[in-house]
């Protein structure tokens, strides 16, 4: 199995997430979802296929992440139903268990950095953190959080 090996399955998840992003906000949207998640390509790469029960309204969204045997990085597309775009890749590694993943993006017509966080993963449960920086990454601003809780 991949990296991501871990994921493939079927996941509750509880989201918790910034009503606002980077400007000071502290207001919390709390929701649930699903997901189910599997390996293709002999787990060189993994599929994401989430329902999110967004407060604003329920959507769908997928990634799709694959692995670059040369460099040993992952790089994860996000793509959600609210939008035609596809989000940059971040790209990153696992290391001592925890993967981080950054790319640079835009938000709101101005440069951001974002960062992916796999962290406290088990065999029924794992947690995910999306993170933005607008300083080049000297500080970060946890915007979403997701909690996976496997489910049978």
């Amino acid at each position: 199995m991949g990296d991501f090996g871990f994921q493939t399955g079927e996941w509750r998840v509880r989201h918790r997430k910034l009503a606002a992003r980077l400007v000071g906000s502290s207001d919390w949207l709390e929701f649930d979802g699903t997901c189910r998640a599997f390996e293709v390509m002999g787990g060189e790469a993994n599929v994401e296929d989430q329902q999110l029960d967004d407060p604003a309204g329920a959507y769908r969204a997928a990634a799709f992440r694959r692995l670059d045997r040369e460099t040993g990085r992952w790089s994860i597309w996000w793509h959600d139903a609210r939008s035609a775009a596809l989000d940059p890749p971040v790209t990153g590694r696992f290391e001592d268990g925890i993967g981080r993943f950054y790319a640079e993006d835009v938000l709101d017509g101005r440069p951001i950095r974002v960062r992916f966080v796999w962290s406290d993963i088990t065999p029924t449960s794992a947690r995910w953190e999306q993170a933005f920086s607008a300083d080049s990454g000297a500080t970060w601003e946890v915007n979403w959080i997701m909690t996976f809780e496997r489910v049978g």
